[in-house]
């Protein structure tokens, strides 16, 4: 092959790249019905590639880099959904939303109804459902999109079907791993928290303040496997419920990320413990990273029972990490199909 040859590819290369980076994060907002009459309905914040302008929308705590009802892009290389932790929204993982739009896909990030920075009916009123509804919320997400003219013939499919991710962060990672077929068993809380009260107090307290407590029930949620679901990113997952079979049974590609010096979620009964379980997952660990490190960080204080969650611990630098989490991500959802 000539010089000429290779400047050749390299520059059609180059130029197909850029026509990747070009698009910019379009944003626009669903409501999906609840299961029943009476349940309430799901906001979902869409962010897909457009080559609309984009600007810093104010939203709250968080400010989206977005292009508000930008058309979208004929197709889209997958859908993700995006399933934030407890008490968390639909726009604290915004950058890393946008990164996934911007290279292609369809990201549906969801306010999981009663278990949001607005709504915590979830754990206060019903807490022995709470490990079976989180995801059955996203799978009716997924139902949504794949009936949902706008959207259902722009996202990729194969021979085996649309292509699907999701990603989680916290009681979302717990989530998204259910939907790739861990399996909870809640008195494995009950005996954790009997023995690990004091090495992992916030997680053994959570929601106390409710008049609750993360639960206990020791009856086994039905399984909430979703076939659809085929790679998986866990961040800084809830992991000390699932079963050790459960988990070496599941088969799609999966990364769990582990913030080394988390408090909330300690790793060694979370996030290792879903590794441990996992061997064919990848497992990431960030060194100096409290448990909020996966979030885009907020423009005003949120307390939550591990202090704020814009905090990180002396010399890390969030900006530097969710730049590469972007990247990362990005490669290991084009990689997985």
């Amino acid at each position: 092959m000539t010089a000429a040859h290779i400047a050749l590819i390299l520059s059609l290369g180059l130029a197909s790249s850029a026509q990747a980076l070009a698009a910019q994060a379009g944003w626009r907002q669903l409501s999906v019905a609840g299961a029943s009459a009476d349940a309430p309905a799901t906001t979902v914040a869409l962010y897909y590639p457009t080559q609309a302008a984009a600007r810093d929308v104010p939203m709250g705590p968080f400010t989206p880099h977005i292009a508000i009802q930008g058309e979208p892009e004929a197709k889209v290389k997958g859908l993700i959904v995006l399933s934030h932790g407890t008490g968390g929204s639909e726009l604290g993982h915004t950058s890393t939303a946008e990164a996934l739009a911007q290279s292609g896909y369809l990201v549906a990030a969801l306010r999981h109804p009663g278990d949001n920075w607005q709504d915590r009916s979830l754990l206060m009123v019903n807490p022995e459902r709470y490990f079976d509804t989180r995801p059955q919320q996203v799978t009716r997400i997924i139902d949504a999109l794949l009936r949902d003219p706008q959207w259902k013939d722009r996202i990729a499919s194969d021979a085996r079907g649309p292509r699907i991710g999701a990603i989680g962060h916290s009681a979302g990672g717990y989530t998204v791993l259910a939907l790739a077929g861990g399996q909870p068993d809640p008195a494995r809380i009950v005996r954790h928290c009997a023995a690990e009260r004091a090495a992992d107090p916030i997680f053994c307290s959570l929601g106390r303040s409710a008049g609750t407590a993360m639960p206990a029930s020791t009856s086994v949620p039905a399984p909430t496997a979703d076939a659809r679901v085929r790679a998986v990113a866990a961040l800084a997952p809830l992991g000390v419920v699932f079963t050790a079979a459960s988990l070496a049974a599941i088969r799609v590609p999966t990364v769990i990320y582990e913030a080394e010096a988390d408090r909330f979620l300690v790793p060694k009964f979370h996030a290792e413990w879903v590794a441990a379980n996992m061997p064919q997952a990848r497992m990431k660990r960030i060194a100096n990273a409290w448990h909020f490190a996966f979030m885009d960080r907020p423009g005003m204080p949120i307390l939550t029972e591990d202090g704020d969650v814009g905090a990180d611990p002396v010399g890390f630098d969030r900006a530097v990490f969710l730049a590469q989490l972007r990247s990362e991500l990005v490669a290991f959802f084009d990689a997985a199909w």
